[in-house]
């Protein structure tokens, strides 16, 4: 099954889908998020940022104000409180809207007081990272804004990931196809049109190392629930992983794992997704034209 056209509703418009891969570039307006932590935490920054991911062809932005790296809340460290999410997160989204009226904006927020706020502010999409399990006013809020939403598969809570055992092999799929369906059960249930859904396989999200690679080898068997699909492997650990054995290093940093994510984007694009969340624009734009026209030749 490959990835076919269609309009995803959003707050006022639609985008076409399946058509061509679309770039979501990501701006994480944050003081620890795992690939750039603090480079964007000063409003001004992350607009010049999110203006630059623009130009360099995003057809979309994704901005976050609270870390999800794995350990995030671990040691006895809170979330985020809505209100300090908010204080990051709208001055950016609405300067970005200034300067470049009708970018389709969407938010990374799993708490719905910050998702209003954002709707509220111009956002047309909600990128929810809990597929609506942990908010369980989230649903309702989305159903009643008619926005667009991204709804993820995550198992366990980021202070919970480093302890999880693995999956038994061949597990991996199954659990989050059975999850993205309670996801988009709650979305219909709540009164989401199912036009507005797309789903997030939700790599490194509670998934270990290379369970990550036997999500992405049966990715396209999600397509079979019948919504397109986001795929978010831009820097992701388990590409360190395989970077550190294949050149035989201890480590390799967010930021010298450009390479690996655009190989693990096509593949991505390559088994149906529709639209690719990254952090360099530029290489996935040209990636995702060449991954296009492999799918176009078909």
């Amino acid at each position: 099954m490959g990835r076919v056209k269609t309009e995803w509703r959003l707050l006022g418009r639609s985008l076409t889908l399946g058509e061509r891969t679309l770039v979501m570039g990501v701006v994480n307006i944050t003081p620890d998020s795992f690939s750039d932590g603090g480079d964007f935490l000063a409003p001004e920054r992350a607009v010049a940022h999110a203006l630059r991911l623009l130009d360099e062809g995003a057809d979309l932005l994704d901005l976050g104000a609270e870390s999800s790296r794995p350990g995030s809340h671990a040691g006895g460290r809170e979330a985020l409180s809505a209100n300090e999410e908010q204080a990051r997160l709208l001055p950016v989204l609405e300067a970005v809207l200034r300067e470049r009226p009708g970018t389709v904006i969407s938010v990374d927020t799993y708490k719905s007081a910050t998702a209003r706020g954002a709707v509220a502010a111009g956002a047309e999409i909600v990128n929810d990272i809990s597929g609506f399990l942990w908010d369980p006013a989230m649903a309702a809020l989305c159903a009643e804004a008619g926005c667009g939403v991204i709804l993820m598969h995550t198992r366990g809570k980021p202070e919970e990931w480093r302890e999880q055992p693995d999956l038994a092999a061949g597990a991996v799929l199954p659990l989050v196809r059975d999850g993205l369906e309670e996801s988009l059960r709650l979305a219909l249930a709540a009164g989401i049109s199912r036009d507005a859904v797309v789903l997030d396989p939700g790599y490194g999200f509670g998934k270990r190392l290379d369970e990550n690679y036997d999500l992405l080898a049966h990715q396209a068997e999600l397509l079979a629930l019948g919504r397109p699909l986001l795929a978010g492997l831009s820097r992701k650990s388990f590409l360190a992983k395989t970077l550190a054995k294949r050149l035989d290093l201890e480590h390799v940093a967010a930021g010298a794992r450009e390479t690996a994510s655009v190989a693990a984007q096509v593949a991505a694009v390559l088994a149906g997704a529709s639209i690719v969340r990254v952090h360099q624009v530029r290489a996935a734009v040209e990636a995702a034209a060449i991954a296009d026209a492999m799918l176009a030749a078909r």
